[in-house]
């Protein structure tokens, strides 16, 4: 292999997962060729939600000053009745969070972070971006991996030593790559919508609590999370639903009249954000089976949604793809002698961190749906842990670190 491919990586998919992997490896010396297939970056989803876990790697990767501007930090992550509004549960944030885990916990809209990110990546020439760019083809051989790539009706092959699968959980690396698993949908949709804080539904979240905070809505048939956004300007809402299954796209059109339904019985400053935050954009919950290889020998990795998409009830997604994408650059650099190794001590690494959290999102969707004495338990439990008690359930997930790595240069 010659010298350049032995220090290039190529990485499908400029989301959040593509963006971090690109600086992580670039700050560690290497070139890399980005592709994405859409014509120009546009951010999924509205907002997103940064624990302390992913902020101190964004911290460290010039990435978070940039950010903060325009994110938000919320004063704490509250439960609360949707039928009454009572509060269930508080975790504070802010400072609180920060002398706690030694990073802010953000909420931001994605297309700010997606800025942050891009503006880091400018400063680095050794990062190349297309756009318009569709992986159509894989090969491998003895320690390389060249991707086929379309661009503008033209096919080209980019090839290094590392070829990343960042390209999401309809993910075209891991299906030419020999990854077996196909993406499953949950049962679940997700209703996300975002509001001016000085529209009407946005003074209405404003007065039950909803301005400062990360505020989840419980209730039987639905979740509905609020927080702000855009340095406060604004209002990202989150519902979620059972649903039939829709285009796997990420965002789609279904009946509102499953979320004006599914939100009938709520206290009625509730129930009118299902008319009055209006149009919402349905996303279908697609997950992937975590049993599968995110690695193989000849040097593919899957990382983020690629390799194990998971419900968002933990609020982790964006935060497992950026410790995914930057653990994942300090293996491959501690062993340049053998990288590929270095690839399955990543996967042996980050799979019990991954299954722990897909774990707690599990737990949550339970606990917030609940219904009749299983809420009436789950409230008693909440009533009997101070706030202080539910920040230390948390250590194990916002305070992590991860393990050292031995270098073997």
């Amino acid at each position: 292999m010659d010298d350049t491919r032995s220090r290039q990586v190529v990485i499908a998919g400029a989301g959040v997962a593509g963006l971090t992997a690109a600086l992580a490896f670039s700050e560690r010396g290497y070139l890399v060729r980005l592709f994405e297939q859409a014509p120009r970056l546009e951010a999924a989803g509205a907002g997103i939600q940064l624990s302390p876990n992913a902020t101190r790697f964004l911290r460290q990767l010039g990435v978070l000053d940039r950010l903060l501007p325009a994110a938000v930090r919320p004063e704490a992550v509250v439960l609360k009745d949707a039928a009454t509004l009572r509060e269930l549960a508080r975790v504070p944030l802010g400072q609180a969070a920060e002398r706690r885990w030694q990073a802010p916990y953000l909420v931001a809209h994605r297309a700010d972070l997606q800025d942050a990110l891009m503006a880091r990546l400018a400063e680095r020439p050794d990062i190349s971006l297309v756009t318009g760019a569709r992986v159509g083809g894989i090969a491998t051989g003895p320690r390389h991996a060249t991707a086929t790539v379309e661009i503008a009706g033209k096919t080209v092959e980019a090839g290094g030593f590392l070829l990343i699968g960042a390209d999401g959980v309809w993910s075209a690396i891991r299906a030419f790559g020999g990854f077996a698993a196909k993406s499953r949908f949950s049962g679940e949709l997700a209703w996300r919508a975002t509001i001016s804080a000085d529209s009407v539904a946005g003074e209405a979240l404003a007065a039950v609590g909803a301005a400062n905070c990360v505020t989840t809505f419980l209730h039987p048939g639905f979740h509905l999370v609020a927080y702000p956004v855009s340095n406060g300007t604004a209002f990202n809402l989150a519902a979620f639903t059972r649903g039939e299954i829709i285009a796997e796209r990420w965002s789609g059109h279904a009946d509102p009249n499953m979320l004006v339904g599914a939100m009938r019985g709520t206290a009625a400053a509730l129930a009118r954000l299902a008319e009055d935050a209006g149009p919402w954009t349905t996303w279908p919950i697609h997950t992937v089976e975590q049993a599968q290889p995110w690695t193989t020998p000849a040097g593919i990795a899957l990382i983020g949604d690629a390799a194990h998409a998971m419900t968002p009830f933990a609020a982790q997604g964006a935060a497992m793809a950026i410790e995914d994408a930057a653990i994942l650059a300090g293996f491959v650099a501690a062993s340049p002698a053998d990288p590929w190794g270095a690839l399955a001590a990543w996967e042996k690494v980050r799979r019990p961190r991954i299954a722990k959290v897909a774990r707690r999102g599990a737990v949550n969707r339970l606990a917030w749906h609940a219904s009749g004495p299983v809420a009436v338990a789950r409230n008693l439990f909440l009533k009997l842990r101070s706030p202080e008690k539910l920040a230390a359930d948390l250590d194990w997930l916002y305070g992590w670190r991860p393990p050292e790595i031995v270098d073997r240069r």
